[in-house]
């Protein structure tokens, strides 16, 4: 049985009989895997406390079967997240990339480029590199490379369901089971939609490097004109399909304008930049909870980010 040496980011201890502990850690080289760390709750542990979350290490363990948990015989801490007795925000924002790479990736399944990532973005929110205000902006980076690597990232340059390119003429419908945004004619048949702003729409391009396409003469569903006729309508469907969403039971006896209430929350307070990047953020929690089939646990912590 041959030991295997990697790094790995510590991503929970669960306490295991008296002394031991079971590892979770997501690795650069074998993804995620589990091991049993047999006295590393010892006062004199080999581990030398590097068994805590969030920590990086350079680890040797014995990996009996694929499909067993393996056993960790060493771990040599080479980095420790310190954020956690500086600020709260901080290391919620940990936390929530934890929970981001327990959930979006699989056991055995190893992602170099996300470790990498993973790594960076962790070393930047434990330092003075960035500042509270950017913890935000610096979050949303990261889930979004972190679904373009995973192969989920939405499109977001053309209709996903039939390719017609897309200005930013009138709001974004974004479908959540179709994985992008959609014209208006193929929206109708979809469920699950989102609407984005033009303005939030750029602000999420310029995040993922993508460009606007170019106006095609073929592409009647998106001129001008159209967009303009078809837009009054296309916000009134998606207002009613959120609501929808919200009010299973029956839609409460409200007129169109309160229905708007949290659009008219993101456009009313805040710099243009601040407005998109609330709008971006809440657009991306949406689908990565519709991805995952629930709600990540650490999105009600980060609403001061």
């Amino acid at each position: 049985m041959a030991a295997e040496k990697t790094t790995g980011i510590v991503l929970r201890v669960i306490p295991f009989g008296e002394t031991s502990c079971i590892v979770n850690m997501f690795t650069r080289d074998f993804g995620k895997l589990t091991t049993m760390a047999k006295g590393a709750r010892r006062p004199k542990s080999p581990f030398e406390a590097a068994l805590d979350v969030l920590a990086l290490c350079r680890i040797v363990f014995l990996n009996k079967n694929p499909d067993a948990m393996g056993l960790l015989t060493e771990a040599k801490l080479e980095r420790r997240f310190r954020s956690a007795t500086r600020s709260l925000d901080r290391l919620y924002a940990g936390y929530y990339i934890i929970e981001l790479l327990n959930s979006l990736t699989d056991d055995g399944d190893p992602h170099p480029e996300l470790f990498d990532l993973s790594i960076q973005v962790i070393e930047q929110i434990d330092s003075t590199e960035i500042s509270e205000e950017k913890l935000g902006v610096t979050l949303l980076n990261y889930e979004l490379k972190m679904l373009e690597i995973l192969g989920h990232l939405p499109m977001l340059t053309k209709c996903v369901s039939c390719g017609r390119e897309k200005t930013t003429i009138a709001r974004v419908s974004f479908g959540l089971n179709a994985g992008g945004i959609l014209c208006s004619t193929c929206r109708r048949s979809e469920s699950n939609i989102v609407s984005l702003s033009p303005e939030g729409l750029q602000f999420l391009l310029g995040i993922v490097g993508g460009q606007i396409g170019e106006l095609s003469r073929n592409s009647d569903n998106w001129n001008g004109q159209r967009q303009e006729l078809v837009s009054g309508s296309d916000q009134l469907i998606t207002q009613r399909e959120l609501e929808a969403q919200k009010f299973p039971s029956g839609l409460p006896s409200q007129n169109l304008e309160e229905g708007h209430d949290e659009l008219a929350d993101v456009d009313a307070t805040g710099t243009e930049s601040d407005r998109c990047l609330i709008e971006v953020r809440r657009l991306i929690h949406k689908y990565i909870t519709h991805l995952l089939g629930f709600q990540p646990k650490l999105y009600k912590f980060l609403g001061n980010l």
